[in-house]
């Protein structure tokens, strides 16, 4: 955990979720209207304050709001978020729909990426060490302001025809973790500051790779997170069955 109070672990969780919602900056008139956090738009703005300079928050220079860092999004995943469980029936028919693919690789993965898309509302994608990148939903990120910049947008798109480079991604973090979480700096490259990477392993006997999603920082982590995993879980295990 942090030095962070109470009342300011309750007031950025409040902003974290406002900035999901709507992508804008956050002002304490719209957090005290809009959430139950008993304290005055005064004391949100002094403790507003105090959070940009422990450097949970940011201000941009064209709002008076403020908008999470990179390092609240990261304590919020590791320390304040409930992760959403998947419905039995959407588990129960997604593993018969992998299910037929068990015995062709290539069709396995190609099924994983496209469930995973529709699933999650993102730009998916899975690596195989030595073969191809796949992918789907590649129009998911235009429902997102921050890929309306055309110059972004390009970025990511050829990003899916870099094999090497997005191996590189896969490998920046070593962790037990089943899940993993690139934020903004984390993907060692300035055009993706305010990107996010969440991806996990898997293994299918002689060939292994990571599947994930590539979307905003400010993605629906509780709602993403438990899909990566089911649906990397899932290839993994119907491997066994080979």
């Amino acid at each position: 955990m942090t030095d962070l109070s109470e009342r300011q672990i309750a007031l950025l969780g409040a902003i974290i979720k406002e900035y999901v919602e709507t992508a804008e900056p956050v002002g304490s008139e719209a957090i005290v209207q809009k959430y139950n956090l008993q304290v005055s738009p005064a004391t949100v703005r002094n403790e507003m304050v105090e959070l940009t300079r422990k450097g949970f928050l940011s201000k941009p220079h064209t709002s008076a709001g403020r908008i999470p860092s990179a390092m609240a999004l990261r304590f919020f995943i590791k320390d304040l978020m409930e992760e959403e469980r998947i419905p039995v029936v959407s588990e129960t028919s997604l593993r018969q729909r992998l299910w037929e693919k068990r015995f062709e690789r290539e069709k396995l993965i190609r099924e994983a990426v496209a469930v995973l898309a529709d699933k999650t509302g993102e730009l998916s994608m899975a690596t195989v060490e030595e073969g191809p990148v796949y992918y789907s939903g590649i129009s998911n990120i235009l429902n997102y302001p921050e890929f309306y910049d055309i110059d972004l947008t390009k970025s990511v798109l050829s990003l899916l025809d870099q094999h090497e480079i997005l191996l590189n991604l896969f490998s920046r973090v070593t962790s037990e973790s089943p899940v993993r979480v690139l934020i903004g700096d984390d993907l060692g490259m300035p055009t993706f500051g305010n990107c996010s990477l969440v991806y996990a392993p898997y293994d299918l006997g002689n060939i292994s790779g990571n599947l994930g999603v590539f979307g905003p920082s400010r993605m629906d982590y509780p709602r993403i997170i438990p899909w990566v995993r089911f649906i990397s879980d899932l290839m993994s295990e119907l491997s066994g069955n080979w």
